[in-house]
Parts: structure tokens; C-alpha cells; sequence
């Protein structure tokens, strides 16, 4: 039986147009440039979870588009979002992927020193400075927003609401998975490269049209039972319902067998794998053993890193673990499968045999995706590709700047 879903989804219209971005959109560098500034840069990112900072001096740093943010938990147990700038020459003050700062933030350059609340606690060498007042050189806030536990960024101001206006939709269902208690799964991080525009995998990852062919093993699991729905301002929901069928996998066949759903579970949940999507390029996936979330940092017009983080229950059971470890072993064998087909949709928007989209209703998640984009970018409307030099210029005369 189907679940019903307890918040409004937007229907596929009876008469919509099936076409999608033209392919010039995948390769120009002057609309990607674009894009740093109206899709990326003022839209909300993840960086992790409060768990991945647990303690006072725990930090995350994550990088886009040329700015660089640290998160890190106060002495005080406060997170905090911060540039990873140092005020006196722009050097990293922390430089990895996490790590732990005990006390006290030292810039490895000249060693000025920081507080764990972003206060400047004093440079090297003050008498070298003449007269310095420390307060205009503390480190530079960013706009943070905890969500059930997940901590999201945003670098400049955006059209975007609240993170919990977005998914407010999904407050109880985050609330149901105990989404702020889950904690990091080991070293969590993850990080992939492709050789493709950061479009192609959003193409890709928007609709479920393409999983009974190309991922025999979610097939498998879930088959026929998976729907995507569309909710509005770029926030989508997807479920994968299972257990109706063993499967014939190991990894399959053990996991339906061993998993078990967390007690408290809506209908809407119980047996089955969850995805909440928001834009412009992020996913928070849950199973019934723990959750993760995976989105897209483009480095380029022709090159995305892909990357995500881990997460499980405390206290978790033998089962549990197990049952995690098959997820994440079907979970894999599918990005695998993904990567590789967004690496031949991406080739195709150069051919000149390409004569763009035509989509099923099945495909609706990643026209909704594109729409987003036309609203930002009116210039990604057109058919044919200006020129280079014009493309700044002709989306702003469009949008009406």
C-alpha cells in the first residue's frame, strides 16, 4: 500500500513543456560565473552536522567558488560560522578538512591568535601595529542555520527563506528520524571528482525514471515502489518503499531481512528510503539505520567534486550495524552507476547531434530544477548560446536589472 503523504506536493501539470536547459548552459564559463554569485554563493549549503563538532574547538571547513568558511564550537558550546580568513593577511587560520583547535585558533602565517568565538584574542607582536583596536579584527561571521542538527551556510544574502521555512514541510519527519541526534560514522567525509558540469549530476540525481534500468540493485530493493514529488522553492521528497520482496543480492536479500524500523516511525516512513532535496545542489537521505547527505561544489564549467557526509544512531545494535553496512554497499554500487551516467550526459551537451530534452512526466523533479535556474538566470532561456562577452550582460537586460 502506498503512504500517504502528509504535506501538499505539486502535481505534473497535464500540458507542460518537455524540454529542458539548452546545452550551451553546460558549457559556458560566462554563465557559470554567473552562477557562483546568483545560484551558489547566495543559496543555502550543508557543511555537516552538529555532531561532526561535538565538542569546544571542533571545527569543519568547506570551501566554494573561491570563499572558504570554518565552523566551530565555542568554548561556550555554541557553533559558530566564521570566513576561514585571517584578518591580518587573508591566510587560512585552519587548513584540512576537520580538526580540533585546543583553546585557541593560532593563524599558521604570523600566529595572530583567536578565540574560540571568533574573537581576536591579540596578533603577534601587537607593538608592531601602532595604535589597534582588536574589536574591528575579529574573524568575520557568516549566516548559519542549524536544522534538526545539520548545519547550513549561506555566504551572501539570497531569495531563499529560512532553512526551517524550506523544510518545514519535513519538520516532523527529520523529528521522527531523531535527525539531531544522529552522530558522525567514523570519518565521515567523502569527496569524488568529475570531469563534468555540476548540472549533469543534479540531471541525473532529479528523477527516478532511469533506476529500473540503470540501478539493478535499488530495483531490486524497492522496484516499482519509488515516487518522486514536488514540493515548492526547490525542495523536492522522494521514497523508495521495500520489504514486499526478498531480493536476490547478498546485499540485497540480508539487508531487507535484517532492517528494522526506529520505533516512532509515520506510515510514510516505515519501510523505505527517504531523500529530501533542496536547491540548488543537495540531498539528505535517510534509511531506517542512519542518514547522510551528499551535494555538488562545481569547480568549474567542466568539473564538479561530489561530496557527502555519514551518519548513524548512537548506541546502535549489532543488527543495525550490519544493516547499515548493506545500505551503504547498495548505496555505493548506485553512485557508481550515477557518476558514470552523468559523465555520458554531460559529453552529449557538445555534440552536435544533441537536439536537446524530451522528457517523461517521470523526469518532472529535474524540469522543476531547470525552471528554478531560468528564474535566476533568464538568460539560460535562450535556445541558442550568445556570445561569451554578452552573456552577463543579456541575462541582466532580462532580468530587468
Amino acid at each position: 500500500m502506498t503512504a500517504v503523504l502528509p504535506f501538499p506536493t505539486v502535481p505534473v501539470p497535464n500540458d507542460w513543456d518537455r524540454s529542458g536547459l539548452p546545452a550551451w548552459t553546460y558549457h559556458s564559463e560566462a554563465l557559470f560565473a554567473l552562477e557562483r554569485d546568483h545560484v551558489f554563493l547566495n543559496h543555502w549549503q550543508v557543511v555537516g552536522h552538529v555532531s561532526d563538532v561535538a565538542n569546544p574547538g571542533d571545527w569543519l571547513a568547506f570551501d566554494i567558488l573561491g570563499e572558504r568558511a570554518v565552523v566551530m564550537r565555542g568554548a561556550d558550546g555554541v557553533v559558530r560560522a566564521f570566513h576561514n580568513l585571517c584578518r591580518h593577511r587573508g591566510a587560512r587560520v585552519v587548513d584540512g578538512v576537520q580538526g580540533q583547535c585546543r583553546g585557541a585558533v593560532v593563524c599558521p602565517f604570523h600566529g595572530w591568535v583567536y578565540n574560540l568565538d571568533g574573537t581576536l584574542r591579540g596578533p603577534a607582536r601587537p607593538d608592531s601595529f601602532g595604535s589597534f583596536d582588536r574589536e574591528k579584527f575579529h574573524l568575520k561571521p557568516i549566516e548559519m542555520e542549524i536544522f534538526h542538527g545539520f548545519v547550513f551556510l549561506r555566504f551572501h544574502p539570497g531569495p531563499q527563506p529560512s532553512v526551517a521555512t524550506l523544510f518545514a514541510p519535513f519538520a516532523g519527519d527529520f523529528a521522527a528520524y531523531r535527525a539531531a541526534e544522529l552522530e558522525a560514522d567514523g570519518p565521515s567525509h567523502w569527496v569524488t571528482e568529475l570531469p563534468v558540469n555540476w548540472k549533469s549530476v543534479r540531471d541525473v540525481d532529479n528523477e527516478g525514471y532511469h533506476v529500473a534500468l540503470a540501478h539493478p540493485a535499488l530495483q531490486e530493493l524497492y522496484g516499482r515502489d519509488y515516487t518522486d514529488h514536488q514540493l515548492t522553492q526547490g525542495v523536492n521528497f522522494s521514497r523508495g518503499a521495500f520489504g514486499d520482496k526478498p531480493g536476490r543480492r547478498w546485499s540485497v536479500k540480508n539487508y531487507v531481512k535484517l532492517s528494522q524500523d526506529p520505533e516512532g516511525l509515520p506510515e510514510h516512513l516505515q519501510k523505505a528510503w527517504t531523500y529530501y532535496g533542496l536547491f540548488p545542489a543537495m540531498v539528505f537521505a535517510f534509511t531506517p539505520e542512519g542518514a547522510q547527505f551528499y551535494h555538488e561544489i562545481p569547480l568549474s564549467s567542466g568539473k564538479t567534486r561530489l561530496t557527502g557526509r555519514l551518519y548513524r544512531y548512537k548506541g546502535e545494535t549489532r543488527q543495525q550495524r550490519l544493516a547499515r553496512y548493506l545500505a551503504m554497499r547498495i548505496d555505493r554500487d548506485t553512485s557508481a552507476e550515477d557518476q558514470q551516467l552523468t559523465i555520458w550526459s554531460n559529453e552529449s551537451m557538445k555534440s552536435q547531434a544533441f537536439d536537446g530534452f524530451h522528457l517523461s512526466d517521470l523526469e518532472f523533479g529535474l524540469r522543476a530544477h531547470h525552471d528554478m535556474l531560468r528564474s535566476l538566470l533568464p538568460v539560460m532561456r535562450q535556445a541558442e548560446a550568445p556570445p561569451e562577452a554578452e552573456v552577463a550582460r543579456q541575462n541582466a537586460t532580462l532580468a530587468g536589472c
